[in-house]
């Protein structure tokens, strides 16, 4: 069973003989303009296969183009700091993808002298860069003969071929990679890419091809067995998990709360409201920030919100506190009150903890209140990168806003 998928591929491979032609036809004549193909350097082409990665198209564009504008080439890149790295990268999401590409970009500075290796093997020893990656900068940027196999190419082929292997096992896609890297024609980079272009625009997924305006109609076994509704096979995706979450827009001297996320985790390293587990009443939500220092003086209700992640739900209220502290001379953070108590005058009430990321610790009642950073909203919106999971909630840090 398992060399399956290899077999079915391999048993109709002829049919791959004969699509290198009418394909690069179709994209030259179809193909999108976009930004990184006005001018295809290693640079902007690395950088816009990594943005594209789970990101549709149209949401890339305006983030490549700001991107490049700020940060034009590697040693760019490699000095940038993460403030300005974030920002540049918030509501791209993925986060991970933008510290991996500098760390590429620093690898690439200190072991490369500053030029983008050029061939797919020392591609695919950089942070960040897998094998579609590798071969999509190889071939593209570079003209080396190397495959580029993501989703859209993965459907496209298993159309082609009435080919039944789960597209997300790792032997359909180095099945489907050997399988075209044998039928490369010497125009490689605009083959790959008229393959990803054929699977974006024509060959689309959950059975809605566009098949009377594919160049390959006549050559595929799908549209002739009528499986293009059935075709790719994958493995359904886990059920996502849900997290209730309280968020809290902290407020003093016109100025908002925020807290850096942990290092490792969900949005990490990234700032965030601070937050608290579960849906939190009134009385709850001034009984969880007194137990770790904070006075609240006024609480606004804010809307619910939810944002969905690869793996999990956010389900989110929200409240505006007014804090009866005082900043300290700094400004950086809010000093604690007198000691708190760690019983709630709740009954049977349990503690409640900051929740900034998953199976995070609690916080000591009994040590200072954690560490924020007090920024005003011109300051979050122009400096500091906060996801688009609290997006809900930007419109009531400004304190002139009309609160629900």
């Amino acid at each position: 069973m398992a060399k399956r998928p290899q077999e079915n591929i391999l048993k109709n491979i002829e049919t791959l003989d004969e699509i290198a032609e009418p394909l690069l036809r179709w994209f030259h004549s179809e193909k999108r303009a976009l930004p990184w193909r006005e001018e295809p350097t290693p640079y902007r082409v690395w950088v816009s296969e990594i943005m594209l990665q789970q990101t549709r198209v149209e949401a890339v564009k305006p983030y490549f183009e700001r991107f490049v504008a700020a940060l034009p080439d590697v040693r760019a890149l490699a000095r940038a700091d993460e403030n300005t790295l974030m920002k540049l990268w918030e509501g791209l999401g993925y986060y991970s993808r933008a510290r991996h590409l500098q760390s590429a970009a620093r690898l690439i500075c200190s072991d490369h002298g500053g030029e983008i290796p050029a061939h797919f093997d020392g591609l695919l020893a950089l942070p960040g860069i897998g094998r579609y990656t590798a071969g999509a900068v190889a071939s593209i940027a570079f003209g080396e003969r190397r495959p580029a196999v993501d989703g859209n190419v993965l459907r496209v082929i298993m159309r082609l071929l009435a080919c039944p292997a789960d597209i997300l096992k790792e032997s359909t896609k180095r099945a489907v990679e050997e399988a075209l890297i044998a039928r490369l024609p010497e125009d490689a980079g605009n083959f790959n890419q008229a393959l990803m272009e054929l699977g974006a625009l024509i060959c689309l997924p959950r059975g809605a091809a566009h098949c009377p305006s594919c160049p390959l109609e006549r050559l595929c076994l799908a549209k002739e067995a009528n499986l293009q509704a059935e075709l790719p096979q994958k493995t359904p995706p886990k059920r996502r998990r849900t997290e209730k979450l309280t968020i809290f827009l902290l407020a003093k001297n016109d100025k908002i709360a925020l807290e850096k996320r942990p290092a490792q985790g969900l949005l990490a390293g990234l700032w965030g409201f601070p937050a608290m587990e579960g849906h939190l009443k009134k009385k709850e939500a001034e009984e969880a920030l007194q137990a770790i220092g904070l006075i609240p003086a006024k609480l606004h209700a804010l809307p619910a919100a939810q944002h969905i992640f690869s793996h999990i739900t956010w389900q989110m209220v929200g409240w505006r506190v007014e804090l009866a502290e005082p900043l300290s001379k700094g400004g950086t953070s809010v000093p604690t009150s007198a000691p708190a108590s760690s019983e709630s005058t709740t009954p049977n009430a349990q503690p409640k903890r900051l929740l900034l990321q998953e199976a995070a610790s609690p916080y000591d009642i009994q040590k200072k209140t954690p560490p924020l950073l007090w920024a005003t909203a011109r300051e979050i919106a122009d400096t500091y990168s906060v996801p688009a999971a609290y997006r809900s909630y930007f419109p009531y840090i400004r304190s002139s806003v009309e609160l629900p």
